[in-house]
């Protein structure tokens, strides 16, 4: 990880490595270490231009992490929310709101990394993620409302689809901050693990999950994603239409012969 007390320019906030044998795991590092990831106005571009890269490229998994050692994202930049007028905020609504939603649909499966603080935005990051690994010591909340704001990242949504009404209220409401086991019990992290691993743990869930078909994991996300809030007839409808889109695809055909041939497959991705 970074050094905290690096200087940081806005061009090192955001950056993307690869991992794999081809590259099949991206990792977006958020390292804005000199304010803990506080997503300001340029750091939202920031993730948004990584984002938008991500999302046209042939990545099959994706890693959200934190170069700071205490800090997934502390959440919305405070300081310079406080020299905000009301047409300055209005202003910056839809460039953070595009940051949170680029993140949300990515078309590959994701995977937050949460160690250290996840509050506010920083806990909506790691929400739009398909799977949330957090360190036994890491801290996570939505405290919104402590500051005379609401979830804005898409947290009331999030939050309530993740753990149900009566759990996401109560979170909400009392502004309140999770230890990492706490969150763990209640559904907000999936997979808990020692203080300082959860990068290490993502990105190896992040291997196992890269060596499938590129084609069958967005396909998968997609009648996830797509089929979660309709009917249950619906869903099967989306998860059809998904099923074809998949079944006729090289990935498929190679997948088919992989097996047979008892080999690994190389996936054509289409």
């Amino acid at each position: 990880m970074s050094d905290p007390s690096t200087p940081d320019r806005p061009e090192d906030w955001v950056r993307i490595e690869r991992h794999g044998e081809d590259g099949e795991v991206a990792e977006l590092v958020l390292a804005r270490t000199g304010a803990m990831n506080a997503i300001s106005t340029e750091m939202a571009r920031r993730i948004s231009a990584a984002t938008d890269e991500l999302a046209a490229s042939d990545v099959r998994c994706v890693v959200v992490t934190s170069a700071h050692e205490k800090a997934f994202c502390v959440g919305a930049d405070l300081k310079e929310r406080n020299s905000f007028t009301d047409a300055d905020l209005m202003e910056q609504r839809p460039v953070t709101q595009r940051a949170y939603g680029g993140g949300l649909d990515l078309p590959m499966p994701t995977i937050a990394a949460v160690d250290g603080f996840a509050l506010g935005g920083g806990l909506e990051i790691a929400l739009s993620c398909d799977v949330l690994v957090g360190g036994e010591g890491a801290l996570l909340g939505l405290p919104e409302v402590s500051v005379g704001v609401i979830p804005g990242g898409g947290g009331t949504q999030l939050l309530t689809r993740r753990i149900g009404w009566s759990r996401a209220a109560r979170a909400i409401f009392t502004a309140a901050k999770y230890p990492a086991p706490e969150a763990a019990e209640i559904g907000i992290v999936d997979e808990l693990v020692p203080a300082g691993s959860a990068r290490e743990k993502a990105l190896e869930m992040a291997a196992t999950i890269g060596r499938n078909s590129p084609v069958g994991l967005r396909n998968a996300k997609r009648a996830m994603r797509l089929g979660s809030d309709v009917d249950l007839r619906t869903g099967l409808q989306v998860e059809d239409a998904c099923w074809r889109a998949t079944a006729f695809s090289g990935d498929r055909a190679e997948g088919v012969a992989a097996f047979a041939e008892k080999r690994a497959p190389k996936w054509p991705g289409k």
